[in-house]
């Protein structure tokens, strides 16, 4: 049995911050949260150092990072990369995300994740399929000739993975009526991304059971007075939830403190949709056969054409304090307790608390995260 403290930190449950109190783990879950005086003498204590302690934080677009890129190489090793390099971020849960690629590539994928969440790799839940089946005029950087209609055995491909979450993007306009629904009907997550769908696309899809909308504003058609377009839909709709890039790129700072005041309170989360570049001091890599540059954080072609990004989801959090005009609290949940939601994971994650599964980190007042910790179990951030 495995039983530990953290105390001397600030807490945030998810909800509120507390001084003075301490977090008991005990076999990997939250046990409880105490007063410091109320610790029993014999349990092992680790100082937080007055830092902040917090739900680890979950990000569900996620291509590459530490130098690898998931579509390139497929395989539980590239994941056990990624999920390293995101680490030292505050990534605790991910979904590694494969873009538009071949049927070999997305069964590989499917497969390589099968396989790490099958052997316990810390931090892997599930899988997020971008693509194939987008619409050409917005395809951003997906490979024109890999975008497809969805083929007569693409539910069962897209359906595959046997336990984690699955999220699909795709563009609505594009697929049959109730192939959403079927999607859904299989425990699948879908959201409407690359897009160039109406509002009134956007609204049939979310009746079939469409959850979500993938980086807003970016590869979907935008927000006009007279013609709401997939942006509209996004932030009109309550039922669903909205990626949101945080980078000052892909979203302008202004256009970030509007959406999130807009959207319903508990439906934006962060994402990074980050790069190889991530982790790494090479700030070169190629796609297909496209070199993309990150240039102070901007990831895009030598055409200017953006692709993914450089962010990591602790700048994330701190990026959405600035440009959101949002409080460390409400930027925090952004990056853990929403995203948990989203996925229907709100339950053992996005919170400590009692019976919630110990995924915490701890970093300084510069956001520079110092430990982290998937099911108890401290992973190193370096």
């Amino acid at each position: 049995m495995s039983v530990f403290a953290i105390r001397n930190a600030r807490i945030f449950d998810g909800s509120d911050f507390l001084a003075d109190h301490a977090v008991l783990v005990r076999d990997g879950k939250i046990d409880a949260i105490v007063a410091d005086g109320s610790l029993p003498d014999d349990v092992e204590t680790i100082d937080g150092k007055g830092q902040t302690l917090a739900p680890g934080l979950i990000d569900v677009q996620v291509n590459g990072g530490g130098g690898v890129l998931l579509n390139d190489v497929p395989d539980v090793e590239t994941i056990q990369t990624m999920v390293a390099a995101h680490r030292k971020f505050g990534t605790t849960a991910m979904l590694p995300t494969l873009i538009t690629d071949t049927r070999e590539k997305m069964e590989a994928a499917i497969t390589a994740v099968q396989e790490a969440i099958d052997g316990g790799l810390p931090g892997v839940i599930g899988i997020h399929l971008e693509g194939p089946y987008l619409n050409h005029q917005r395809r951003g950087v997906h490979p024109d000739d890999q975008i497809r209609h969805m083929e007569d055995d693409a539910i069962e491909l897209l359906s595959g993975l046997r336990n984690g979450r699955t999220l699909v993007t795709l563009a609505p306009e594009n697929v049959a009526k109730g192939a959403i629904k079927e999607l859904v009907a299989r425990n699948v997550l879908v959201c409407a991304g690359h897009t160039a769908g109406t509002y009134e696309d956007m609204m049939a899809a979310i009746d079939e059971g469409m959850q979500g909308f993938t980086h807003l504003y970016n590869a979907m058609s935008p927000l006009s007075h007279r013609a709401p377009g997939v942006v509209g839909a996004a932030l009109s709709d309550d039922r669903t939830w909205c990626g949101l890039i945080a980078d000052g790129y892909h979203v302008h700072p202004a256009v970030i403190k509007a959406s999130v005041r807009a959207k319903a309170k508990g439906k934006m989360m962060l994402v990074t949709d980050a790069m190889p570049t991530v982790g790494t001091v090479d700030k070169r890599f190629k796609l297909g056969e496209e070199e993309i540059i990150a240039d102070h954080g901007r990831c895009a072609l030598a055409d200017g054409t953006l692709a993914g990004s450089d962010l990591d989801m602790i700048s994330a959090v701190r990026n959405c304090m600035g440009m959101a005009e949002v409080g460390l609290d409400e930027a925090l949940r952004m990056a853990s307790l929403y995203p948990a939601q989203f996925l229907g994971l709100d339950h053992v994650l996005g919170r400590l608390a009692p019976g919630y599964q110990a995924d915490m980190i701890l970093f300084d007042d510069q956001f520079a995260v110092t430990r982290s910790w998937v099911k108890g179990t401290e992973l190193a951030c370096v």
